[in-house]
């Protein structure tokens, strides 16, 4: 359980650190910390259960929800949330491990590991491609009310 926390807080704050490289404002930080925290979360509780692509992909639908509420609320673009958020799945050390099986010659390992990154990547457009095809009005639902009580 421990183990849990830590890598969620871990994730969070490595999304803080892209969103300071992406130029992120400041005052979305906690945001974004947020969405890249259950994301890993969401990820980590996910893979036991399911493959790494589906796990992968329910994440990004998590993560694209959660992008598109707080853009909505706080009235800024998506890709603030969506960038930033997505981040922690990413499949970098897969990408990085099929490259250097490639150059030490370890063909098969390259192969394994580069066709899993891909997955993930695919998984990952696939969620993205999923969650905007829902019209923005439904997130804007409970937006109006919060604004016509101001």
């Amino acid at each position: 359980m421990l183990h849990l926390l830590i890598q969620t807080c871990a994730a969070a704050m490595a999304t803080i650190g892209f969103s300071l490289l992406f130029g992120v404002p400041a005052r979305y930080y906690p945001s974004c910390a947020l969405i890249g925290g259950v994301s890993w979360l969401a990820y980590l509780l996910l893979l036991p259960y399911s493959s790494v692509s589906i796990a992968t992909f329910a994440t990004t639908v998590i993560v694209i929800l959660m992008s598109r509420w707080f853009a909505v609320r706080k009235r800024c673009p998506v890709t603030i949330f969506l960038i930033s958020g997505i981040i922690p799945l990413v499949p970098g050390a897969g990408i990085y491990r099929a490259a250097y099986y490639t150059v030490t010659d370890q063909l098969y390992l390259a192969v394994q590991t580069g066709f899993d990154a891909v997955k993930m990547a695919v998984a990952i457009v696939l969620g993205i491609v999923f969650v905007f095809e829902i019209p923005q009005t439904v997130f804007q639902i409970g937006n109006q009310r919060l604004h016509q009580k101001q």
